[in-house]
């Protein structure tokens, strides 16, 4: 699947409004892994991602730059050896340690539309993005 960046973000969609899904994952997380190569497998799936939405990929724990969304700044969370992205916490419904993988759905006007804690399998993404289409 074609993924894109917060920074891209705000010119895409100047140029082409479209929804947004944002997943949330580190690299440390198995079940990321395998949730990814399965999503990518489907054909269908990434056919209908590519097409009609922006695909954000955000690592929690290693993007450091700042970031902006939404009009706001967020930064880092340095802790020792370790961290997390503010924006992380801030998308997260579990303010102290988000779960792992994290999907967001914003519509193309950047409203909470769907939100998922954990795997999510091709059947039920696919449904979601068709969901969303129609809305």
């Amino acid at each position: 699947m074609k993924t894109g960046t917060f920074s891209e973000l705000e010119l895409q969609q100047k140029e082409s409004s479209k929804p947004i899904v944002i997943h949330i994952y580190t690299d440390w997380c198995s079940v990321c892994k395998i949730e990814s190569f399965h999503l990518n497998k489907d054909k269908d799936l990434v056919k209908i991602m590519n097409e009609n939405f922006y695909l954000i990929n955000f690592e929690a724990e290693k993007t450091k730059e700042k970031i902006r969304f939404q009009g706001r700044d967020f930064e880092y969370l340095s802790n020792g050896s370790s961290g997390i992205h503010e924006l992380a916490l801030a998308l997260s419904k579990n303010k102290e340690q988000p779960v792992y993988p994290l999907w967001i759905f914003l519509d193309k006007n950047q409203n909470l539309v769907y939100y998922h804690e954990g795997l999510l399998n091709p059947e039920k993404m696919k449904q979601k993005l068709l969901e969303i289409l129609a809305l």
